[in-house]
């Protein structure tokens, strides 16, 4: 309940009624009640009613899941709502990428990632392959974004080689973080040091270098420009060492690194990338044979923590030269969900174990996660976060 003296409100209705009606509306009539009144406005606005909603919006069970495919070099997001009676992924809405407009004088025309989601934020960077030089929290429901400061520690500096950025929201804090690994490679990808670790903390605003108590492994690097898996409060990542891969994880709460173990096949085998995968995660898994063939393989962990719990579910096998699938995350309801050749989007229903065809193409592989809609970033004042 808000701590407020005066009652002054539509019909006169005290504060507290008007915020159980305004936590049940859309977002859309939420936005438009701002302009109503100031009396509306400071309610709305209020932190506490933000997260008021946001309880809501995760009591509700929404059952949305964001997609941003690349088109014509634009970037296109779409949320879907997935019901259980309705198998197909139904367009609920879309946004358009404030990144794009003309009124913003960006000079991004680089590489283009989504570097995770949650609560309704989506993090966002600009940049070269592996070298990204701007990251934004945006937040597409209120059409607010803010643009983080820059590190102190940057690939010039120290001479990385390779950066890696995760996002995800600390429940002992109440916060969300921007975790970014610098990565020191030699020639041929030979990983020379220890990587820099630096935590963005949007209730602060700021960066810090994480300590070597954080328990990083000593010789590692983190290559992929994938996003990492946020699942059970941390950040998970495909790291390398000079001789194996493994999952390192960060947990946003104790911000300790850790290890779990990937399972080791016979053949030249490289893991990819991780995605959530219900409450714990699943690993995309590429082997190359001498035939010429290469399969293709999905694992899922099916005792989050525990490496013996690996489990294969998907294989295919191609020919050199075939379109391929590449694995890319999953549903809701399980289905994998895949780019198949030039950029088709189709899932795998492990069950039925049939393809669907979501009619959807991508220029680049897309990236896809459940998303909630949330009043997030409304309270920043005009001269922390940017409205378009």
């Amino acid at each position: 309940m808000l701590d407020s003296k005066n009652s002054i409100g539509w019909g006169y209705l005290p504060d507290e009624i008007l915020i159980q009606i305004f936590t049940f509306l859309p977002i859309k009539s939420i936005i438009i009640c701002t302009s109503v009144s100031k009396t509306w406005k400071s309610l709305i606005q209020n932190p506490t009613f933000i997260s008021t909603h946001l309880r809501h919006s995760h009591n509700k069970n929404q059952n949305l899941f964001l997609l941003s495919v690349s088109r014509n070099d634009k970037q296109v997001y779409t949320l879907h709502k997935e019901d259980d009676d309705d198998p197909d992924f139904i367009e609920y809405t879309s946004f358009d990428s404030p990144f794009h407009a003309p009124h913003l004088q960006f000079p991004y025309q680089r590489t283009y990632y989504t570097c995770g989601t949650f609560n309704g934020l989506v993090c966002v960077s600009y940049g070269l392959r592996n070298r990204t030089e701007v990251i934004f929290l945006w937040n597409p429901c209120v059409r607010k974004f803010l643009q983080l400061p820059s590190p102190d520690v940057t690939v010039d500096t120290h001479g990385a080689s390779c950066t890696s950025f995760g996002f995800g929201f600390d429940p002992k804090t109440n916060d969300y973080k921007v975790v970014r690994i610098l990565s020191m490679l030699g020639p041929l990808y030979f990983v020379k040091s220890r990587p820099v670790v630096d935590v963005y903390s949007l209730s602060t605003g700021e960066w810090r270098i994480l300590s070597a108590s954080a328990s990083l492994p000593l010789i590692c690097a983190v290559t992929s420009c994938w996003p990492p898996a946020f699942a059970n409060g941390a950040l998970h990542w495909i790291a390398v060492t000079n001789d194996k891969q493994f999952v390192l994880v960060f947990d946003l709460r104790d911000e300790v690194f850790r290890q779990i173990l990937l399972p080791e096949l016979p053949g030249k085998m490289m893991w990819t990338r991780l995605s959530v995968y219900g409450n714990s995660i699943a690993g995309f898994e590429i082997t190359r044979g001498i035939d010429q063939m290469t399969q293709i393989n999905i694992w899922v962990m099916k005792e989050y923590g525990v490496a013996s719990s690996w489990t294969p579910i998907f294989t295919a096998d191609f020919a050199f030269g075939e379109a391929t699938l590449r694995p890319i995350g999953f549903r809701r309801n399980g289905d994998a969900v895949f780019v198949f050749g030039e950029g088709k989007l189709v899932s795998w229903n492990p069950e039925s174990k049939e393809f669907k065809d979501f009619r959807m193409i991508s220029d680049h592989d897309p990236f896809i996660d459940s998303y909630i809609e949330s009043l997030v970033l409304l309270d920043k004042a005009a001269n922390v976060a940017v409205t378009y």
